[in-house]
């Protein structure tokens, strides 16, 4: 039918269809005349071409349609388009708080973008709103932990302080390969050297990878002390410069540490005020901080270093006291990160707790109570566990099978002495597997200065009592935001039989 058509113009097929539609009704449709149901459908058949024509719809895709289609896809094609339904707009609705009125759009794609209509409040409200919505987490205080706003603030002076340094310790630098007696090509050689110097900072370093999560926050202290006694080496160096080389190769090899153990340990501070996942929420807005104070201190540290600290005098003046409040700085901000994975110290004072006072205690209650720089000293109300000696330390391989079947189901094991108790884990060992142990440590403990009786018998009564207790302890633990399917002992010291 197509190819037939295909030689007339579209005017000509116009005025045929314009013609069968008239020549059709007369005929067909005439008063008194009975209509077959053949009849009628050449007729729409007809009809539906003229109507398409003035539509100017393709006269061969119609006609060979209608003549090859049956009757039941004719009445489809109506029932189609009589079930069209316009399609769903989106939603939009104002809302008024505070003087200030936003347009909420809900688009059909389930998209919701908000609009600032009105805003009648005074500029420093504004200006604050703003300041927040552009450096602190979306949802902010509710979409973080407990102690976020501390550790921001002083996050601030560390870098501002940081920074101020580093123009102080860049200027000395400078100046003391000035003093040289030396070529330019052997200042640029030693120049180069001193950078070399901190790339081995960092590979020594990153070997102490597993330590650092395990006590990220001490790691964190350890890292800006370093910091800063690279950057008094730098202050110092126009002090000796002939020894530039010596001084600037170890102040910068020092800082190649911090700089490795700060980054390393980031990520877990971030992740303890992750209240909702929005983990990236809350590092990209810790960056722009940053940032911030970071202009502002180098904007500082060239007006000190352009007249106070423009003598060696004021060097020695200024960089100490900067140095003092940066690691005070650090120090207040590790103290109100609530960091929720358990470590050896941490798990011991959650088992004290709960031993003495039957409370478990939360992330934010145990954070200024953490001991960061000798983390390592056993608490004696959690039964003075040691976690992480080697195997061959512990136990006697004449006495392996007795400990081995003293828990047989369990992925630890126990040496309760008299000075304190050994506790090695298992390669696949969790957090789980950690807390039974020490629970088991302590109330063998506790036990201890009770009744006098053999080790055995008072670890397998401990045993018996921390399986009665662990189920509701465990529940109410991971209630309180704590990570228990991992254990952070940092040695990597694990048996596997």
């Amino acid at each position: 039918m197509s190819e037939e058509l295909s030689h007339i113009s579209p005017s000509d097929r116009l005025a045929c269809a314009s013609s069968l539609w008239h020549s059709s009704r007369s005929t067909y449709c005439s008063p008194g005349r009975k209509t077959s149901s053949r009849n009628m459908r050449f007729w729409d058949l007809i009809n539906v071409i003229h109507l398409n024509f003035r539509g100017k719809c393709n006269f061969n895709l119609i006609a060979a349609g209608f003549l090859k289609c049956p009757k039941d896809k004719i009445k489809m094609q109506r029932k189609d388009i009589a079930d069209y339904r316009p399609p769903k707009l989106p939603i939009s609705w104002v809302e008024i708080s505070n003087s200030v009125s936003r347009q909420y759009l809900f688009e059909t794609d389930g998209n919701l973008s908000v609009k600032m209509v009105d805003d009648s409040r005074p500029v420093p409200q504004r200006m604050a709103e703003s300041f927040l919505n552009k450096f602190f987490p979306s949802g902010y205080p509710y979409s973080v932990n407990e102690g976020y706003l501390r550790y921001t603030q002083f996050r601030a002076l560390q870098h501002f302080t940081s920074a101020a340094l580093s123009v102080l310790s860049t200027q000395s630098l400078l100046f003391a390969a000035g003093l040289r007696p030396t070529p330019a090509q052997a200042t640029a050689v030693s120049w180069i050297l001193r950078d070399g110097m901190q790339h081995v900072g960092k590979l020594i370093c990153s070997n102490l990878g597993a330590r650092m999560d395990s006590e990220p926050k001490r790691w964190r202290i350890l890292a800006d002390v370093l910091y800063n006694l690279g950057t008094g080496l730098e202050v110092m160096s126009p002090l000796c410069p002939h020894l530039f080389l010596e001084v600037a190769g170890l102040g910068n090899f020092a800082k190649g540490m911090a700089v490795v153990a700060a980054r390393a340990t980031r990520l877990p501070i971030y992740s303890s005020f992750a209240k909702e996942g929005n983990l990236s929420d809350l590092f990209a807005k810790g960056e722009a901080i940053s940032t911030l104070f970071k202009v502002l201190g180098l904007g500082t540290g060239i007006h000190l270093a352009s007249t106070i600290c423009s003598s060696m005098q004021g060097k020695l003046v200024v960089a100490p006291l900067l140095s003092v409040i940066h690691v005070y700085s650090v120090v207040e901000e590790m103290r109100a990160a609530p960091v929720n994975t358990l470590n050896p110290q941490r798990t011991a004072m959650i088992v004290a707790d709960f031993v003495k006072t039957g409370k478990i205690s939360s992330p934010a209650d145990l954070r200024y109570r953490e001991d960061l720089l000798f983390p390592g000293r056993p608490i004696e109300d959690a039964g003075k566990v040691k976690v992480g000696r080697y195997l061959h330390e512990v136990v006697r391989p004449s006495k392996l099978q007795q400990f081995k079947e003293t828990f047989p189901e369990e992925k630890f094991l126990l040496n309760h002495g008299s000075r304190w108790t050994d506790m090695i884990l298992k390669h696949n060992a969790t957090g789980e597997d950690a807390l039974k142990g020490w629970l088991v440590a302590a109330y063998a403990s506790d036990m201890e200065r009770l009744v006098h009786e053999p080790s055995t018998n008072i670890l397998l009564e401990a045993y018996d009592k921390m399986n009665c207790a662990f189920s509701p302890f465990l529940a109410e633990l991971q209630a309180k935001g704590w990570h228990t399917d991992r254990f952070l002992d940092g040695t990597g010291n694990r048996f596997a039989f």
